[in-house]
């Protein structure tokens, strides 16, 4: 007989070793749970999700699987459709050790006792291990294979772990799967947002994928509306439904289908997909720069402007919009159309190098301005000339003789632009394309001049960021098709502030032309250019109005010429046609506020010249110039000449005034006396002078420097911080009215008559100051300059 003290210890041992037991397995649950184990996402290629700036839908790519899936966290997940899935597939999922096993029999019993519909009795964590290792699970021993998988889960993953997985991967008709996806697509909104029968009817759907749904109208079908409906019977019984949820699903419900996705600005997109094909992960939300309004506004333009010209021979057109202040593209039209294949349309023609024929002939004006050679009233010549070996030609092959540098680049004349660029140092225009990060270049001894003309290549993304630089006071900076793009880190000052205003300023006054679709031109000043490149391959037209830099190119991009290609006919009405769209949509369009700059002034000019205006001047304006940089200097076309009454012939001093009269005369070059001749329009030539003064009337005193004292040494301390000046006085002659100033032959400013002007020298040397009055006579000195600490 077995003692009772034997019989205890016997099953306090036992107790013992099933606490033991009990102990070791929660052991290892813990140790399965804490071991470091891969996401459930890992593995799964995923779709990508591209929106407009404001969270418009642009387009859901498929993934590598040709599938459409997004991943969704089950926190950005509705608690409508987590109840209504969890309602439908598995009410005891946080309880069940990831299988059911009254399901299970049920199930066992219905498909292979009874010979009833097969029925598996499948968890929600049993359907992710069926999804997750591809499963065969319609025999027994597949069944229990995804058993034993759905306890390695539960042992491995959370339930909100299990929950989220699930829903990332479930199916939802056709080839969706993900909740994500499935939201996105059947009703155009976040997991997050849905409504309580979308949520329900998203519920149903992974049991019964199948169910039809009208593919033209997307409404659901019978048999889809019924498993909702009966869901939602359930629904009322669990939760809490106010009349105004049951109102909802007395009302059709349409799921809009796949092949009706948007696919707004598609080169765009695809540009970004091969440049972020590297990035892998669940994060697939691309959220971009693009304007949707104005991608269509601008498409619904091209595509009208190729219908009306497709008789002359214009099939095809790309178009860049870029907003200045953040540098965001806005709209981004490859082609005129993605599908078409006889024009290549899926080319990206704003990232193709192409010939930008004159379009590049701003920069050259805004270095030779910054660079001191010219100023917008600069008189240039456009006559026959050489440059060494290189001979160019005008577009029109005429000549039109002494032009502003304002007419010679809106008129887009050829030499007077290569003439510039001969004179440019450090940068030269190469140098400058260069540094503002123009790809692809071979040597600048390959293209010479010709760059001038168009012979390199850009891509419109390039050209539009170069005008960007004009915009914004000559800083570039990268152009921005992300959000998420830094914005301003890596920008470069290129060009000064003023020479970038008085480049626009310049381009401000380029006529606009007069075949445009718009009744009134827009209230905004456009600055733009025109560009044509060798052969009529390429045509274009760029600008900027507003915030908005412009780029508009025509060709077509087996680079087959047509004479119809020409910037001015073919390009410009097009640009002028988006702005004038644009401006009409958007009424309030404003162009930013940006600050005078502060070292840009205002002076009169003899517009003969371009110089500084003498008493004989017939013809008066104004330029912008920079102090002690622009070139300028008193006119000397327009001069007094003393004649014999009685002669004709030059009357040389001393001379009776009685005997005497002025006559002031045009002495222009030669090469452009004969310009004149040539276009019939010769100038009087004046007369023949055999005095030693040549006949000017140079009567009266020439002004006389008082200050800064001659060959003197001044020594100016670098502390000062620009506190340290020296002032510049004259006594000038009773007929003289103002005096011009200049240093090393650069105009530093005018004062009046006896009135002291204020110079602050920067470096160490040696210059000559002079001093020049209304009548051209002269005062100068040598003076040195020493900067010390």
């Amino acid at each position: 007989m077995i003692s009772f003290s034997a019989f205890s210890k016997s099953t306090k041992r036992l107790l013992q070793n099933i606490a033991m037991a009990v102990f070791l397995l929660a052991l290892i649950v813990l140790a399965c749970r804490l071991w470091p184990h891969p996401p459930l996402s890992q593995g799964q290629p995923f779709s990508s999700a591209y929106y407009d700036r404001q969270g418009i839908l642009m387009r859901i790519t498929l993934a590598n699987d040709d599938r459409y899936r997004l991943w969704t966290p089950l926190e950005q997940v509705s608690p409508l459709a987590v109840k209504g899935l969890l309602l439908h597939e598995d009410r005891s999922f946080y309880y069940n050790p990831g299988f059911n096993p009254f399901s299970l029999m049920r199930g066992f019993w219905r498909s292979y006792v009874t010979g009833g519909k097969m029925q598996g009795g499948s968890t929600i964590t049993m359907q992710l291990a069926r999804m997750h290792w591809h499963l065969n699970t319609r025999t027994p021993a597949g069944k229990i294979m995804q058993v034993l998988r759905a306890v390695q889960l539960e042992l491995s993953y959370s339930k909100h772990d299990i929950l989220e997985a699930y829903l990332n991967a479930a199916p939802y008709g056709r080839n969706i799967e993900s909740i994500g996806a499935a939201s996105l697509i059947y009703f155009n909104k976040a997991p997050k947002d849905l409504t309580l029968p979308e949520a329900l009817t998203l519920a149903v759907l992974p049991q019964s994928p199948s169910y039809r749904i009208d593919p033209k109208t997307g409404i659901l079908g019978a048999a889809l509306t019924q498993a909702r409906n009966r869901l939602f019977q359930r629904w009322q019984a669990h939760y809490e439904t106010d009349s105004s949820q049951i109102s909802l699903f007395r009302l059709p419900l349409a799921l809009r289908q796949p092949e009706q996705m948007p696919y707004i600005a598609p080169h765009l997109i695809e540009q970004l997909r091969q440049q972020n094909q590297h990035l892998a992960g669940t994060d697939t939300r691309t959220d971009t720069t693009i304007d949707a309004g104005l991608q269509r506004l601008i498409e619904r333009q091209v595509n009208a402007f190729i219908t009306r010209n497709e008789s002359r021979g214009i099939h095809n057109a790309a178009v860049l919009l870029v907003d200045t202040r953040d540098m965001g593209v806005r709209s981004l039209v490859g082609s005129a159309d993605y599908y078409n294949r006889d024009i290549q349309g899926q080319v990206n023609g704003t990232n193709a190098k192409r010939s930008p024929g004159s379009a590049l002939k701003p920069f050259i004006y805004a270095l030779g301005m910054e660079q001191g050679v010219l100023h917008p009233m600069t008189i240039l010549k456009d006559v026959p000339s050489a440059f060494g070996a290189y001979a160019p030609e005008n577009f029109d092959r005429r000549f039109l003789g002494p032009v502003t540098a304002t007419d010679a680049l809106n008129f887009s004349r050829n030499i007077p632009a290569v003439y510039v660029a001969s004179q440019l140092r450090q940068p030269t225009f190469y140098q400058f394309l260069r540094l503002s990060g123009v790809a692809d270049m071979s040597s600048e001894n390959h293209y010479g001049l010709s760059l001038v003309l168009g012979g390199g290549e850009v891509t419109m993304q390039e050209l539009a960021k170069l005008y960007a630089l004009l915009a914004n006071r000559g800083v570039l900076q990268p152009l921005r098709m992300q959000k998420t793009d830094a914005q301003q880190t890596t920008s470069v000052r290129l060009l000064s502030e003023e020479a970038s205003f008085m480049t626009l300023d310049m381009l401000r006054q380029h006529r606009r032309p007069g075949d445009t679709l718009a009744q009134a031109p827009s209230s905004l000043p456009v600055y733009w250019k025109t560009g044509t490149s060798w052969g009529f391959r390429d045509a274009w037209s760029v600008g900027i109005f507003g915030p908005y830099v412009l780029v508009v190119w025509e060709g077509n991009f087996d680079s087959k010429g047509n004479n119809v290609f020409v910037g001015a006919d073919a390009a410009a009405p097009l640009f002028f046609n988006i702005i004038d769209s644009i401006t009409a949509s958007y009424p309030a369009l404003q162009e930013p506020k940006r600050p005078f700059p502060k070292g840009l002034k205002r002076v009169d000019i003899c517009l003969a010249s371009g110089n500084l205006p003498t008493p004989w001047c017939q013809q008066k304006g104004k330029t912008w110039f920079i102090p002690g940089k622009s070139p300028i200097k008193v006119d000397t076309v327009y001069r007094p000449v003393r004649l014999d009454k009685l002669s004709g012939e030059v009357a040389c001093p001393p001379y009776e005034e009685d005997e005497t009269r002025t006559e002031v005369f045009e002495f222009w070059p030669s090469d452009l006396a004969n310009v004149f001749a040539q276009a019939g329009l010769p100038k009087r030539k004046p007369p023949v002078n055999h005095c030693k003064d040549e006949g000017v009337d140079v009567s009266g005193n020439p002004p006389r420097i008082t200050s800064p004292l001659k060959n003197t040494t001044y020594t100016l301390r670098q502390s000062q911080q620009g506190r340290d000046r020296i002032s510049f006085n004259a006594v000038t002659d009773a007929d003289s009215k103002t005096v011009y100033w200049f240093v090393d032959d650069i105009y530093l400013g005018s004062s009046a008559s006896k009135t002291a002007i204020d110079w602050q020298p920067i470096n160490n040397g040696q210059y000559r100051i002079r001093a020049v009055d209304d009548h051209g006579r002269a005062d100068s000195r040598l003076v040195s300059i020493e900067i010390v600490n």
